[in-house]
This record gives C-alpha cells, structure tokens and sequence, in this order.
C-alpha cells in the first residue's frame, strides 16, 4: 500500500486508495499519484495550491480540482503536504519515472498521455 493509499483510508468521504479515485476522476492512477503529491507539494507554497500543481505537472486546473474536492478539499491536502515533508525521498520517487533525475520530462510525458497525444 502506498503512503498516499494510507492517508486516503483515513479521510472520511475520499476513495479508499489512488486507484479507486483515479477511477472517479477519470485518469491513470500512476498520473493521480502524482498528482496528489504536486498538490501536497503545492499546499505548502504560496499562492493558489491548484495552479502551482498545474504549472508543475502539466495538468489542468479542473482535473486537480476534481482531485482536491474527491479527497475532501484543501483542509485534507494538509495531510498530504505533511507526509511528503516528514519524507521528501517519496515526492521525488513519484514524479521521476524514469529515474534520470529530472521529473519534468516524465510529467510532459503524462500530461500528454492524459489527453490522448503520444
């Protein structure tokens, strides 16, 4: 079980587990971990926690705002943002697919992948 699996089990209201709510918001489950980690990542910088996740994955605002309101809103975002400062080695393990050290060529690659382009 992911640490995000485990913090989904102990929101009332949200989706058991990632798989469960990328189901509901429509999207690939290895995209919505990453996802939920660019907006736990997102909540703690300032300024507006659904654009900063969207600058950073390359996801549209209304899809991260589907998440964010599946996981019980930004109040439950805060669990998240702790999990990933008491262990940042996870974040960088989510969105470095590839493991060559940079996220941001993964994340293009997701982006495109969620609508439809190869």
């Amino acid at each position: 079980m992911s640490l995000f699996d485990s913090i989904l089990k102990s929101i009332g209201g949200a989706p058991d587990d990632v798989g469960n709510l990328a189901a509901k918001v429509g999207i690939d489950p290895g995209l919505a971990e990453k996802a939920i980690a660019a907006l736990g990542q997102a909540h703690q910088m300032e300024g507006d926690t659904v654009e900063l996740a969207s600058a950073k994955t390359g996801l549209d605002t209304g899809k991260l705002s589907e998440i964010v309101a599946q996981i019980g809103g930004e109040g439950s975002l805060m669990e998240f943002a702790n999990a990933i400062k008491n262990d940042p080695s996870s974040l960088a393990g989510l969105l470095d697919r590839d493991g060559d050290g940079n996220p941001l060529n993964d994340l293009a690659g997701m982006a495109k992948g969620l609508f439809g382009k190869n």
